[in-house]
């Protein structure tokens, strides 16, 4: 997204749902050291630097590669298997998604753009999203569908391109670098949402990548 054109210009916006519409970035953090500590603390907080230097992806492969790579290096603890932390996260999880902050002015940005198809293309668990957003009234500000894993961003993009879901032209809102990839390969134009992001040093990077920034949706509506 240039910074001369409007959100208004775009047929379709794909928002992120982590530290875009939901201030629960902080809580997926710390769910990703609770279901990992009783691997022993390092263990834990190399979880969470590598889920923060990793936003975007899914939780199937973080938790794979903890058990993988992290765990071996920092326990002999057996027992676990994904399934068990895959549950014991999502039990963390559940009670932040439906507490924590949603995005101010979500409702008038899709008041401002009645004509523009909403998707949600999320790292999160896609069956975990769509009951939070249909319990906190959101589910249907986003006529496209919500969308997570175990699916990767890029595949189901790909996806919904190719079914005619997503149309040009299309804007994918994130807060990861990931998101900026997965848009990227998909020919989708791209906004950053800097307000609650876990990326360290976004200002170089977005200066260096070119990429437009705002501080949160609020920002993008039409004044």
């Amino acid at each position: 997204m240039s910074q001369g054109l409007s959100v208004l210009h775009y047929t379709t916006l794909v928002f992120d749902c982590d530290g875009v519409v939901l201030d629960s970035n902080k809580v997926k953090t710390k769910a990703f050291y609770q279901a990992t500590l009783s691997y022993g603390a390092a263990a834990a907080q190399a979880m969470v630097d590598y889920h923060v230097a990793n936003g975007g992806v899914s939780r199937y492969k973080k938790f794979a590669h903890f058990l993988e790579q992290i765990a071996p290096m920092h326990s002999d603890q057996h027992g676990h298997n994904l399934e068990s932390l895959l549950q014991d996260y999502a039990g963390h999880v559940r009670q932040g998604l439906f507490s924590c902050e949603i995005a101010p002015g979500l409702e008038t940005l899709r008041q401002q753009t009645p004509n523009a198809r909403w998707l949600i293309v999320s790292g999160g668990d896609q069956a975990e999203l769509r009951d939070v957003f249909t319990q906190r009234g959101l589910a249907d500000l986003f006529d496209g569908g919500i969308f997570g894993s175990p699916d990767t961003k890029e595949d189901i993009l790909s996806r919904e391109l190719a079914n005619g879901n997503i149309r040009s032209p299309s804007l994918f809102l994130g807060d990861s670098e990931y998101d900026q990839q997965a848009a990227a390969a998909m020919g989708l134009d791209f906004v950053f949402l800097s307000g609650w992001t876990e990326v360290q040093g976004w200002e170089e990077w977005c200066h260096v990548k070119g990429i437009s920034c705002k501080t949160s949706i609020k920002d993008l509506m039409v004044c």
